[in-house]
């Protein structure tokens, strides 16, 4: 087959940010503009000819064009075999799974994780690598540099191939892969938890469950894990058929944008566990009856009770959280006696700390949560981990969180998203509080004094990287604290995004509503950053 060297101009708005490329469909259907960003990522990758690259997406609009799109520049470029999970379908789970499992050279993840899709919604391309993890900061920005200098690109004059027939195919020189999307991620969950104890519970006829797919990627692996090794019944798993614009939905799974999964567990006929994923697979939200798990919860409990399972049977040798996900977290490493990693928010920064064994566990307050079984986060096997949970303690949801409360104190905590809001107005807030923040020590607000403001920096243990400004935090002298940042996951706007934590210790007072329990941060926070004035808006966007 012939290679056209195809001529073309650089576009300047082709920065990958911490989750890789991310704009309108419209954008990514300008002539060459897909085609310059993956020959920018070919460009910019050393010693890969005659390698292994894994492709795959979650399925959204646009999806299945860019797979072709790649494979033919991937063969004109001199990759000797591209695995793609049938129908052009991967999680992002999945894609680092099979990274790792056959020591890929890396793999290309076509998603916009939980943003809405469709002609009109949002398209997402990101490059991970051998480790089955993003790109770290050195790569993603020398794929912005070759993104600028571009002049031309390579891709074979071919037909598409047939994506939805399981089994090899030859494209030029490169051998195509057609896999199941679903077998080997099911196998390494296999390993990790107990699903002969799962497949008990959900057979006892004393629990049931609802997992919602949300018409996005996971659809398959929830049919395939829940249903058919789990025993799970058809009607326990909700939107499970995966659609190109995700049924019309935003696939977000949080207390706003997965509502009918919520009105059904805080229903008069409430199941005993709820939970949902989000577009691509990553995230995870966590429900008991009449009951809402934080993620920074989530993720305590499973570090407490991981012992109770088999893959970590072992013990962790440490967990690494994003600054700003509640503490609750630090109180469990430090009964263990590990070490608590604060890393700024964005999966390849657990990534390091993964690879050089200090963490096992990780997890993000934006829902997502995640092991050394790979190097991204991971919607279902959070999941899975509180289901193989669960089947232990024979306790509900609440009553886990509860003992949990009792046992290490609770961490009120929220975030407070204001989504779309003028890019100027929340970045004069987060420049105003980067000027004026340390001033603030020592005044008091009510209650709450002030003992710091910072603009949160890290410090990378394994490889002594730096990264600044990825925060303003507001630490008071009681430990509670807040936390302002600059979202950049949306495509319109800016995301301004607002954390709130107070600590509790006392049983007695642990039962409050997070949003009370709050309140008096909340409105200090409008206080001393003049929420409403910058963002011209009189309430958030989406609370959880």
């Amino acid at each position: 087959m012939k290679i056209n060297e195809v001529e073309t101009h650089a576009f300047n708005d082709q920065r990958p940010g911490t989750s890789g490329l991310r704009k309108k469909v419209t954008v990514f259907q300008q002539q060459n503009y897909l085609e310059n960003f993956v020959q920018s990522i070919f460009d910019s990758l050393d010693d890969y000819r005659g390698k292994t690259l894994v492709v795959g997406g979650d399925g959204r609009y646009y999806n299945r064009h860019a797979v072709q799109v790649i494979l033919r520049m991937a063969a004109a470029n001199g990759f000797g075999r591209v695995i793609v999970g049938r129908g052009g379908l991967l999680s992002t789970p999945a894609v680092s799974c099979l990274i790792r499992k056959f020591q890929a050279f890396g793999g290309i993840v076509l998603s916009a994780s939980h943003n809405p899709a469709g002609p009109d919604g949002d398209f997402g391309i990101k490059y991970n690598t051998a480790n089955g993890g993003p790109a770290p900061e050195k790569i993603t920005e020398a794929i912005y540099s070759k993104s600028q200098q571009i002049q031309r690109y390579l891709t074979l004059a071919c037909d598409d191939l047939d994506l939805d027939a399981d089994g090899e195919q030859q494209l030029g020189d490169m051998k195509v892969e057609i896999i199941d999307p679903v077998a080997d991620y099911t196998e390494l969950m296999q390993n990790l938890f107990d699903f002969d104890r799962i497949r008990a519970l959900l057979a006892s006829g004393l629990f049931n469950m609802r997992f919602d797919a949300m018409h996005a990627v996971t659809g398959p692996y929830a049919r395939e894990i829940f249903e058919n090794r789990l025993g799970a019944a058809p009607n326990e798993l909700l939107n499970v058929d995966p659609k190109e614009d995700f049924g019309g939905g935003h696939p977000d799974p949080n207390l706003v944008y997965a509502k009918d999964l919520v009105d059904i567990l805080f229903g008069a006929q409430a199941p005993d566990f709820g939970a949902a994923s989000d577009g691509d697979g990553d995230r995870n939200m966590i429900l008991g009856r009449r009951c809402f798990v934080t993620p920074s919860d989530s993720l305590a409990v499973l570090a407490a009770n991981a012992h109770l399972t088999p893959g970590y049977r072992q013990g962790l040798a440490g967990i690494a959280r994003s600054m700003p996900t509640s503490q609750a977290a630090d109180r469990v490493a430090e009964r263990l006696g590990i070490e608590l990693y604060e890393t700024p928010t964005g999966w390849k920064f657990f990534g390091n700390l993964l690879d050089a064994g200090k963490a096992t566990l990780c997890g993000e307050e934006s829902f997502g949560t995640g092991s050394d079984h790979l190097r991204e986060k991971d919607g279902l096997w959070a999941v899975l981990f509180w289901l193989n949970l669960l089947a232990v303690r024979k306790e509900s949801v609440q009553t886990m969180l509860d003992a949990h409360w009792r046992s290490y104190g609770r961490n009120y905590y929220s975030r407070h998203d204001y989504e779309g809001v003028s890019a100027d107005g929340a970045g004069q807030l987060i420049d105003t509080l980067r000027n004026d923040g340390p001033a603030l020590q020592g005044k008091r607000y009510g209650d709450y004094e002030v003992a710091f403001c910072d603009d949160f920096a890290y410090t990378d243990p394994v490889d002594g990287s730096v990264s600044e400004k990825q925060g303003i935090r507001i630490g008071f002298t009681d430990g509670s604290r807040m936390v302002f940042r600059l979202s950049g996951t949306g495509t319109e706007g800016a995301t301004l995004r607002l954390y709130l934590e107070r600590y509790e210790p006392d049983p007695e007072h642990q039962s409050l509503d997070a949003q009370d329990a709050l309140a008096d941060l909340i409105r200090i926070a409008d206080e001393i950053a003049r929420i409403r004035h910058h963002t011209q808006r009189d309430a958030p966007t989406v609370i959880t």
